[in-house]
């Protein structure tokens, strides 16, 4: 029997979801505190488990770009090594020139992860 379709709407709701269950409500909570309303709670709890695997994989892969992000101090240190070493003055300047465009565009990608603001966990975005 084929698995049913995924309903975005839903995913998005999980995603949304703090699963802590709340005393005074009896509901989950949305991540900002507020209450889930009886009608999302109710969604949410007819996710299916393709559904909530969806949920899970887009998590993981948010706690993967956390954990990039958390590294991308070191692995910009890695990255510049090898350019530092062959240069007798050493400046980012003078690294920047010995690299190819592919050397360029991965050190604008490490540079970003190591001076943006770490994104929020947002549905269908990691």
């Amino acid at each position: 029997m084929p698995s049913p379709e995924i309903r975005p709407h839903i995913v998005t709701l999980l995603c949304r979801a703090d699963f802590k269950l709340r005393s005074d409500t009896k509901t989950w909570s949305d991540r900002s505190g507020r209450p889930f309303t009886e009608a999302e709670q109710a969604t949410a709890l007819s996710a299916t488990k393709d559904e909530f695997e969806e949920f899970g994989a887009q998590h993981q892969r948010y706690m993967e770009y956390l954990r990039t992000k958390e590294d991308s101090p070191d692995t910009l240190q890695t990255f510049l090594a090898p350019f530092m070493e062959r240069l007798t003055e050493k400046n980012l300047g003078n690294a920047v020139e010995l690299m190819t465009s592919d050397d360029r565009a991965e050190l604008d990608r490490i540079l970003r992860l190591v001076i943006e603001p770490a994104l929020p966990f947002t549905p269908y975005t990691f």
